[in-house]
Parts: structure tokens; sequence; C-alpha cells
């Protein structure tokens, strides 16, 4: 037995704390009657459970590694027809959405999953969870300017926390600098506004690595199934 918040929140419907509000606001029915007490417990196996007059279906979790590439959106529909990551993953039978997103014109790791407590969990700024990308930057940014950034800049939605910053390479000839950036937050295009923020433009970005997952053996646009114990690993981030 689960508690009917929990329920809703690993379908992927919405965090358990807004799944409190669905349940409480008489939104949620278990077995076809009306259900606003909290501490409800529910057999998701047996019980039929639907918010908003939508029933939800128990399927097994599927958690999936994605090389994205350039050009591609990570949202699950778009009215102007460009490609998206579902296209991507179209043979997988589950529905499965992005953990977080990466922004049109930025490539690399993306995780997928339809465990809706594990994307809550992983997402939630408590859990402080690492993420690495190649920044290629147009100009030479000097060390003063970067320091900014490794201690905190003010954007538009606030101060940024200090972010893990490495030269990488100079490409003196096409004036592009090359650096390593790991942050932990999720502020939207954050890396290319603090860049934009110290005066030297993001040309090129890719994610390489979040939390201790690597695109290793994936091409562009390939994708492959976490192992059991990757998923285990993930799963300690949430404890």
């Amino acid at each position: 037995m689960e508690r009917l918040q929990k329920v809703i929140s690993q379908a992927g419907i919405a965090s358990r704390r807004d799944a409190e509000v669905l349940i409480t606001s008489g939104k949620v029915k278990v077995n076809g009657v009306v259900v606003t007490e909290l501490g409800t417990k529910v057999n998701p196996l047996k019980d039929k459970v639907s918010v908003n007059g939508n029933l939800i279906t128990s399927e097994k979790h599927v958690y999936v590694l994605l090389n994205k590439p350039k050009g591609v959106i990570c949202t699950m529909e778009d009215p102007q027809g460009r490609r998206k990551v579902s296209d991507l993953v179209a043979e997988i039978p589950e529905r499965i959405y992005p953990v977080g997103r990466l922004d049109y014109n930025t490539e690399g790791l993306l995780l997928m999953t339809n465990d809706g407590a594990m994307t809550n969990g992983l997402l939630h700024p408590s859990r402080q969870i690492f993420k690495t990308y190649i920044a290629k930057v147009h100009g030479q940014p000097p060390e003063e300017k970067i320091d900014l950034l490794r201690i905190g800049i003010k954007l538009a939605d606030g101060v940024t926390q200090p972010a893990r910053i490495r030269i990488l390479e100079t490409d003196r000839e096409k004036n592009i600098t090359s650096l390593e950036v790991t942050i932990h937050e999720g502020k939207n295009r954050q890396i290319r506004r603090m860049f934009e923020a110290i005066g030297y433009p993001v040309k090129g970005l890719k994610r390489i690595k979040f939390a201790f997952l690597t695109l290793t053996g994936l091409r562009r646009g390939q994708h492959r199934f976490l192992t059991s114990e990757e998923i285990a690993e993930l799963k300690q981030y949430m404890e």
C-alpha cells in the first residue's frame, strides 16, 4: 500500500506537494470515489486512481540516457513541428519525459524516464546534483572575469551559486575559448546567461555529465537504457 500523493507523483502527474493540493481540492478519485484525505493509502496495482478524470495507469519504470543533438527540443509537443527528443526514443513503448531540459541549441546528456518520483527528486534544489558542460565562448575571457562566475554572479532571477570552471583550450585563430563548467542549479539558460553577463557569449554548449552519468559510448542522437546499478545509484541521491 502506498500513500495516494506518492502514487500520483510516481506517475509523473505532479510533484508530491502538488499532488496533495490536487487531493485536497477534490480532483482525485479512487475507484470512482472522490478522496480528499491526505493519509489515504491505495494499492497502485489494484486500485483505480484518476486525476481530473484521467486514469493513472501502472507501467514499468524506464530510465534512458540520450545524447541529444542540437536543433532538437525537449518539449513533448511542438506546434512549429520541430524535431523533439521524443522522436529520438520513439521505439520505446513507454511514454518517457526529460529530467530537466536542454535548450534547442544545447546538445549532450539528457536523462529521460517515466518515474515521476525520481524526476521530482533529482530536480529538487536540495539535491544539488552537479552537471558538467563544455562551453565554447567567443573571445578569451581573463581569469578575473571567470572568477566572477566562480563566486556567483547576479542574473535577473537571482545570484548564481558558485560554479567550478576551468579553461580547456583557446583557439586564437578563431577567437574561441573552450571551458569546462560544473553547476548544480537549473536556472533557465543559466550557463549562456552567466557568460553573457561577463561579456563572452556562448557559441556552443554541450552537457557531458549528470551526477555520475557520462556520454561514454553514445554518439550524437543515440540512447541507451540505464543499468540496474546506475538506477540504484541515482536513487541514492534521493535518500
